[in-house]
């Protein structure tokens, strides 16, 4: 393989960050760098590892990765450790398509042939969530998730939860499972009211029930609840997943491959959990490279259980989806709640670079929504 010639960012809609990597004979990889309302910090990222990386050898994702993040000096947290991932999934994808393998392949092999997927839901009331939910049953999907509530305020009426167990009701009435993501909107005098409500119904798993950045909230409510906990798509390396571990606050992990160093560094962290009796499901509400290096994680991993996936979420706009760049659609049918293991070299994608490139000529600029309490104050995204 010859020496890295060019390593370009397209901003894409709705709100993506695609990575080209092209090498001197013409070869190309692509991954995908998307950080949710920050697209511009990570293209600026970009520039120290384009004067860094080109000339480099691109068969070296290890030493690319290792340099990427010790000799920045400054290192970690979601813009260096989002381009670092749309870095490291793009060597992936030159690896594995320049020996003709999928990267599963290159990694030991798969341990199984098709992984279980959910899908998000919205919906204020129990009737609008039972609608979305019948469409995903439709979709052939098995499982989905859906915010628990809306934004709380530190303590707010318990009468605000009695709507949160009305809509996770209706979708179980339908028999499918169901994730309920607190979303970190959730602060402790409610979660753990909310936590306990939620028992009778069984849901699936809790999802950032508080903040990651109170741990030891965190591993107080473990201890008041049966219901698996699952967080970490604001974590972006092994050390920063490590104090959950070692506490044994949760049950589920969800590295965001997108921003947690890329395919190299979920590995390692699905490994670290799986020596802690800790599941893992990647977070992926982004585009289909990142679904794709998702999939290749979950196709190896032994203690990986479901994955999340954009499936006809538009995000503000019905011209772009998960699908839209992809020359090979059908690789993400969902049937029986299941996606079959991808087989194509490298990521197993095929993208439409001609598409790319034009919709890139208008980059977006999205942003998260500004959520308010009744005081006016502002409430957790």
């Amino acid at each position: 393989m010859s020496r890295i010639a060019k390593i370009e960012t397209f901003r894409v809609p709705p709100r993506w960050l695609f990575v080209r990597v092209e090498t001197h004979d013409g070869a190309v990889g692509w991954g995908e760098g998307s950080l949710e309302g920050h697209a511009e910090a990570v293209e600026g990222a970009f520039a120290s590892l384009q004067d860094r990386f080109i000339g480099a050898d691109p068969a070296q994702i290890e030493d690319v990765w290792q340099t990427a993040y010790r000799l920045g000096f400054y290192r970690g947290g979601p813009v260096l450790m989002s381009a670092l991932s749309g870095l490291d999934q793009a060597l992936w994808d030159l690896k594995g398509k320049a020996l003709g393998v999928p990267v599963w392949q290159l990694l030991g092999g798969r341990v199984r042939d098709r992984i279980s997927v959910y899908a998000w839901i919205g919906g204020d009331s129990p009737g609008e969530v039972l609608e979305a939910a019948q469409g995903r049953l439709a979709q052939g999907f098995r499982a989905v998730k859906m915010n628990g509530t809306p934004s709380l305020g530190w303590l707010d009426s318990p009468k605000e939860l009695e709507a949160v167990l009305r809509r996770v009701e209706s979708v179980r009435s339908l028999g499918l499972d169901v994730g309920v993501d607190f979303h970190g909107r959730v602060h402790k005098p409610m979660a753990k009211q909310l936590a306990r409500a939620l028992e009778p119904l069984k849901p699936l798993f809790i999802e950032e029930p508080l903040l990651s950045e109170h741990p030891e909230a965190i591993r107080q409510l473990s201890r008041l609840t049966s219901l698996p906990i699952a967080l970490g798509e604001r974590l972006y390396s092994r050390w920063d997943f490590k104090p959950f571990f070692e506490s044994a606050a949760v049950d589920i992990i969800q590295p965001d491959l997108s921003h947690a160093g890329g395919l190299s560094e979920c590995r390692r962290i699905a490994a670290a959990a799986e020596t802690y009796d800790v599941a893992v499901a990647p977070h992926c509400p982004l585009g289909p490279i990142a679904l794709a290096a998702c999939m290749q994680l979950a196709l190896l991993a032994p203690n990986f259980v479901i994955q999340e996936m954009s499936l006809g979420i538009h995000y503000n706009t019905r011209e772009h989806d998960l699908l839209t760049y992809l020359k090979n659609p059908d690789v993400f049918r969902v049937q029986e709640g299941m996606v079959e293991a991808l087989e194509g070299d490298g990521l197993g994608v095929e993208i439409d670079e001609a598409r790319v490139r034009e919709a890139a000529r208008t980059p977006h600029a999205w942003r998260n929504p500004v959520l308010r309490g009744p005081d006016g104050s502002v409430r957790e995204w």
